[in-house]
């Protein structure tokens, strides 16, 4: 089966110094026959500053009108057309436009390929000095309290490294929310206006920046915060789940089953589990 002539080509741009832009970008935004923008305006801004032209069609795709579009879209690229999609800044589909685009050109059987680049994400990542061997993309935060509360108290025994963008209107209650749900000593970082000119980190725990994200702060946010440490186990906290499993099996399999899941020792949660049983029958006996 031969494959699609054309393509949805999923681009990133920069996320504020234009000379961060690909000769790929260059090229695609001068040879694409249609180009798909979260706003056109700042699409033809990005391509003076490039001293390029955008040689297709270009239409805004943005996130109220990405559902409609996206038939036509994938249209157009099953017919051999390079569909160009850009965000304002960093890789569509990466709380971007984009995602529900890509999931039609692939149901449809239409290639998608992309224009790797810069990344606000992994900047800030590398830059935060914290852990990067795993790490999780949280995205924007709820804009409400109680909402945005219940995600970070979801999020306080994460062990990986978050990554949040944030407005900079939002920051302060949005880092002083990250102190209360994981506390003030986590280590954390903030950077602003990442590759502008004015770029900035502050790394420290989640407490001072709170009390620094109270200032005027501004530009484009991202927040970076150390994962939990690692919760001592012992074999006390889980002889009530062995004694609970032992009512459907025998005492050393329950113990087995959750000394696989705990890392805790078969023998010592069996005779742990053992002495609060005999302790328990001997009070009630």
């Amino acid at each position: 089966m031969s494959e699609p002539a054309g393509v949805v080509l999923l681009a990133a741009t920069p996320i504020g110094n234009a000379g961060d832009a690909s000769p790929r970008l260059r090229a695609a935004l001068e040879t694409a026959e249609l180009v798909a923008a979260e706003d056109t305006r700042r699409l033809h801004d990005l391509a003076r500053r490039l001293e390029v032209t955008v040689g297709g069609k270009v239409i805004s795709l943005y996130e109220h009108n990405e559902e409609a579009r996206s038939a036509d879209l994938v249209e157009a690229a099953a017919g051999g057309a390079t569909v160009l999609v850009v965000t304002d800044a960093g890789m569509p589909a990466v709380s971007d436009p984009g995602y529900r685009l890509v999931r039609h050109a692939i149901d449809a059987g239409v290639r998608v390929s992309a224009l790797p680049g810069p990344s606000a994400v992994l900047t800030a990542l590398a830059l935060s000095g914290l852990p990067t061997d795993r790490f999780a993309f949280e995205g924007f935060l709820p804009r409400k309290a109680g909402d945005r509360a219940k995600i970070l108290k979801s999020l306080a025994d994460e062990p990986r490294t978050t990554v949040y963008f944030e407005a900079p209107h939002r920051l302060a209650e949005a880092v002083a929310a990250m102190a209360e749900a994981f506390g003030t000593d986590r280590p954390a970082a903030v950077a602003r206006e990442l590759t502008k000119t004015y770029e900035e980190v502050r790394r420290g725990p989640l407490g001072d920046l709170a009390e620094w994200a109270q200032g005027d702060v501004r530009g484009e946010i991202c927040i970076v915060v150390q994962g939990a440490p690692p919760k001592s186990v012992t074999v006390e906290d889980h002889v009530a789940e062995v004694l609970e499993l032992a009512g459907t099996m025998r005492l050393k399999d329950a113990a087995g089953e959750v000394a696989d899941a705990t890392g805790l020792r078969r023998n010592e949660l069996y005779a742990a589990a053992l002495a609060a049983r005999q302790s328990h029958d001997d009070a009630n006996g």
